[in-house]
This record gives C-alpha cells, structure tokens and sequence, in this order.
C-alpha cells in the first residue's frame, strides 16, 4: 500500500514537471515550437512566418559553417527558432534577452538578434553545452562562457554593456595566454 502512494507521487511529479516548465520556463518551449504557433520546415529550423525562411536559413547555415570551421565542430543539427516578432519572443520568454540557447534542446534568436555575429554566438553557447556538459556549464565562469561567444562569433561591437565587455576582455587575454589550440583543453579544466 505505501509503495503505491509513492508511485502515485513519482507519477505525479513525473507529469507535473514537464507541465509546469512549459508555462514557468518558457525557453523550453524550443522542445516543441510548432504548439506555440511556429512553422518548422526542418527539425532543426523553425520561422515564425514562412516568408522569413530563407533569411533564417541563411543565418543558420553561415552560422553553422563559421562555427564548424572557426570554434569547434557542432554535433547533430542544433535546433534554432527565429522569432520576427516580439509576441513571438515573447512566448518564449525572452523578455530584454536578443537570444538565448537552452541547454543543447535549442536556440531562440528574437527580432533584434537575426544578424550572423549573434547565431553564431547562440550555436557557440550549443557547442559548450555539449563539449562540457549542460549542468558543468552552468557552474563555470561567466567570463569564460560569455566571453568566448562574444569574442569567437567576431562580434564587430566595440564596446559591450558590462559585465559582457568585462567578460569579452578577460577571455581574449586568457586565449592570448593559453593559445587557441588548447582552449577546449584549458577551458575544460576550469
């Protein structure tokens, strides 16, 4: 008798959380973008309009092809939705953020953010997740995290708002430090 009020509670929370993060943690909505309204031509490309598809494409596939070649290659076909609008953004949660990568489930790139520096530096954000593991991402430092995806994706922004652009100069004089061919290598141990 008690083990079935224990499963009933394991099953509970099993089919809670899942529910609970699609309203409360709306960058999980990545998962399954076609239930909030976007058109998926490919599994791994989403547009909030058709008409927008082949900008998004384009974006994607210069992203893919600098990041494979310039940072490290990516594993599968990471999953981006492109938002043209700010409802869109907005039913995944961006709020003041241009873009942001949820782990390795997938990336949302908002209105502001369809330009090749900024894909690429969400797909960097996919690589980490999946060259250091996403929960060990989570934990290491801000300026190494932050600061190779600012500095690696060629970001042509002079100056960032802080901490971004504090973040972006500690990472390049440590990668002046260590040399690019150790990077991974290094940045693994941090």
């Amino acid at each position: 008798m008690m083990w079935a009020r224990v499963l009933r509670l394991v099953l509970l929370v099993l089919l809670a959380v899942p529910a609970l993060a699609w309203f409360v943690v709306k960058p999980v909505r990545v998962v399954a973008p076609e239930v909030v309204g976007m058109i998926c031509p490919q599994t791994f490309l989403c547009v909030e309009t058709a008409a927008s598809e082949p900008q998004a494409f384009g974006l994607y596939d210069e992203a893919r092809a600098f990041v494979d070649g310039r940072v490290g290659p990516l594993e599968g076909q990471p999953r981006v939705v492109f938002c043209s609008s700010e409802d869109c953004a907005n039913r995944f949660g961006l709020g003041d953020r241009s873009a942001v990568t949820f782990g390795t489930l997938g990336t949302v790139i908002g209105p502001r953010a369809w330009k090749p520096y900024y894909v690429r530096h969400e797909l960097i954000h996919h690589l980490q997740g999946q060259r250091f593991g996403v929960l060990r991402r989570l934990f290491m430092p801000s300026w190494l995290i932050e600061g190779m995806a600012y500095t690696l994706s060629q970001d042509p922004r002079p100056t960032l708002a802080e901490p971004w652009q504090a973040h972006r100069t500690h990472f390049t004089d440590w990668l002046a430090r260590i040399g690019p061919e150790r990077m991974w290598q290094e940045a693994a141990g941090l």
